[in-house]
């Protein structure tokens, strides 16, 4: 077996480890978020702008996410890309 197949197979192993750990966080993220609705939506003793801060945290936090997940699959593309040159 060549080495560049076996770099192939464990790139597309650390790559299925990663969407899989990935997924299960935004599982957890998820419910997180609708706790913490649920929670603001009782919370009538908070004030609005602190609703406000907690649901922009959550919001920024999503982003960072999402730009985080689309910035490992580009990279993971990239050393794809370099092993199919080889």
């Amino acid at each position: 077996m060549e080495y560049s197949q076996i770099a192939k197979q464990i790139i597309n192993f650390n790559k299925m480890a990663f969407d899989n750990s990935f997924s299960a966080m935004s599982l957890v993220y998820e419910q997180n978020q609708k706790l913490l609705e649920s929670f603001l939506g009782q919370a009538a003793w908070m004030p609005e702008e602190g609703k406000k801060a907690l649901k922009d945290w959550m919001a920024s936090y999503q982003k960072g996410c999402e730009e985080f997940k689309q910035m490992v699959d580009n990279n993971y593309a990239q050393v794809e890309a370099y092993f199919n040159k080889a």
